[in-house]
């Protein structure tokens, strides 16, 4: 199978190369720092084969189209994938049919068709695995794996590239492009100009500090979050953000503050770092959907039936214990015994649909016979395996060692709870910036990163004097603030209080609830403040208010908020 669409290279050119790096050179513009203590962000480091244009080529192999055609891959919004021929011609990516078919009439156009790229693209997935054990499909034509171990085996890097371009040549007749780096989307980057990037986060931040930062998408897995990630794209080139640099520094908070998890998603991305924090440890063992097929299966339609069945089984169970995975292992046993395996990257929560698409395209891989081994005798037994399981955001080794045995089994407590009441049924508090109690805590969802909407660092004029209340109420509580007179304590425009806070009037708690202090009136013994607080001067929402901290007899002592003309207790000191 030939694919001549490759991007050409010179005669007698070298497969690979190496991205050139100066020592002490500076940084390209917008390269964020790295951290001037502490170790560094690791990534793992990987090795990417790419095919280009591979739906194409998928069509071209199962004799769709001639090799030598134009041809347009649509999804029916536009053309996502051209052939050489056609791209010559001046067809190009999200250009309309009735536009396409003007500039080239000879246009072939064919429609998107994964189960046809996944089952062409099985042959080359076992070529791979003839070099390299374990590897990963992300999608048809892409292939990922790790590359420590290849290399030591090989003896550098450059030699497992020129290998795997060689043998991919000689076997299956394909033409690919090899890279390596640190990080998802430094190797599929370095893979598309067919480079090895020399390894560390500044190498992999300095080679992706200046490119489009539409190109965060190719690390993508599947057609949903790919159209997520444009979503995201429009947005931040909208803005000015138009290079992986200019994202990456940009502070995390912000990030979080303004584009959500995907948008953290992304920066770890364009830092040369993996789409989520490397899992130390897992607090959950693999979750596992098996079957045994009876009778036999020997088509994909009879196996992918049973197989939807199981995705649906394995989505369920990982729903209930609140987890992801990163990776779907599909095991095959046939009657005289043989095991048939390969393992999908995953994005995100996978849905039970995705599953199901991902074991079809696979059993239709195996079943269809194009890749010369098709199994020798029926399909008796079927297995789906989530692995890389964790919630969404893995909490690392702490500074003196491993966690605690009490906090991994908080930990998978905290997953089942979830897996009860939902995601939000569980929340972890984080530390921001703001002016009083109520505003520096955000809770997250358990398990999301907790990144703070608000920089701690940052100037906060007005901002509350130490010590925080210990105890901050879901809702501030209505209190009564009296003189010796019995009038009720006001703060003017100036700030000043019209009398000296002589009794609190304190009410009973809520029915199903709990009180911090008895109810009823209460004597001050001490009292300072007031200060007042001006947010958004400047607006017609702008919002005043005035803070008073009280030590009450017989009481804990409080922190009082004056606003719109009432008092509210906004937290409680131990």
């Amino acid at each position: 199978m030939a694919v001549s669409h490759a991007a050409p290279t010179a005669a007698g050119a070298p497969a690979t190369t190496v991205a050139p790096t100066a020592a002490g050179a500076p940084a390209p513009p917008g390269t964020p720092p790295l951290s001037p203590s502490g170790p560094p962000a690791q990534a793992l480091r990987r090795a990417v084969v790419w095919v280009p244009d591979w739906p194409v080529a998928a069509a071209v192999a199962e004799g769709a189209v001639p090799p030598d055609a134009p041809v347009a891959v649509h999804d029916g919004r536009g053309v996502v994938v051209t052939s050489a021929a056609a791209r010559a011609a001046g067809v190009r990516r999200g250009m309309r049919r009735r536009t396409a078919q003007q500039l080239c009439p000879e246009l072939a156009l064919l429609g998107v068709d994964e189960v046809r790229d996944a089952r062409a693209f099985e042959p080359l997935v076992q070529v791979v695995e003839t070099v390299v054990a374990g590897v990963e499909v992300v999608r048809p034509g892409l292939v990922v794996m790790a590359a420590r171990g290849p290399t030591r085996h090989l003896g550098s890097e450059e030699a497992l590239a020129e290998t795997l371009v060689g043998v991919l040549a000689e076997e299956a007749g394909a033409e690919c492009q090899v890279g390596i780096g640190d990080g998802m989307l430094t190797a599929v980057l370095a893979a598309r100009r067919g480079v090895v990037v020399p390894p560390g986060q500044a190498a992999a931040v300095a080679f992706l500090a200046p490119q489009d930062v539409g190109m965060v998408g190719h690390a993508v897995a599947d057609r949903g979050s790919r159209a997520e990630v444009a979503e995201l794209v429009d947005l931040l080139r909208r803005l000015g953000l138009r290079t992986l640099g200019a994202l990456a520094s940009l502070a995390p908070g912000d990030v979080a503050a303004r584009f959500g998890g995907l948008g953290l998603t992304a920066q770890r991305l364009a830092r040369g770092l993996d789409g989520r924090p490397v899992v130390a440890r897992r607090p959950e063992q693999d979750v596992v959907a098996a079957a045994d097929l009876d009778p036999p299966a020997d088509r994909a339609d009879v196996a992918a039936f049973a197989a939807r069945g199981l995705a649906e089984q394995l989505a369920e169970r990982m729903l209930r214990r609140g987890v992801v995975c990163g990776r779907l292992q599909v095991e095959a046993r046939t009657e005289d015994g043989t095991t048939l395996t390969r393992t999908w990257a995953l994005d995100g929560a996978p849905t039970a649909r995705e599953l199901t698409d991902r074991v079809r395209w696979q059993l239709e891989g195996w079943l269809a016979g194009r890749s010369g081994r098709p199994p020798a005798a029926p399909l008796v037994h079927l297995a789906l395996t989530a692995q890389e399981v964790s919630p969404a955001g893995a909490v690392q080794d702490g500074l003196w060692g491993r966690a605690r045995r009490g906090q991994a089994q908080a930990d998978r407590a905290a997953l089942r709870v979830q897996g009860l009441l939902g995601p939000d049924g569980v929340l972890a508090p984080v530390l921001q910036g703001g002016r009083d109690p109520r505003s520096t805590t955000r809770l997250v969802v358990w398990g999301d990163e907790a990144a703070p909407l608000r920089r701690t660092d940052a100037p906060w004029p007005g901002q509350l004097p130490s010590p925080s209340p210990a105890t901050v109420p879901a809702e501030p509580v209505p209190v009564e603030v009296a003189d010796d007179g019995g009038a009720p304590v006001r703060v003017d425009a100036r700030g000043l209080a019209s009398a000296a806070p002589a009794r609190v009037r304190l009410p009973a708690a809520e029915p199903g609830t709990t009180a911090c202090w008895p109810a009823g009136e209460r004597t001050v013994t001490g009292w300072a403040g007031p200060w007042p607080v001006t947010e958004r001067w400047w607006a017609s929402d702008r919002r005043r208010r005035a803070y008073l901290q009280v030590s009450l007899a017989d009481a804990p002592a409080l922190l009082l908020v004056l606003e719109e003309g009432s008092w509210w207790v906004e937290g409680v000191y131990d």
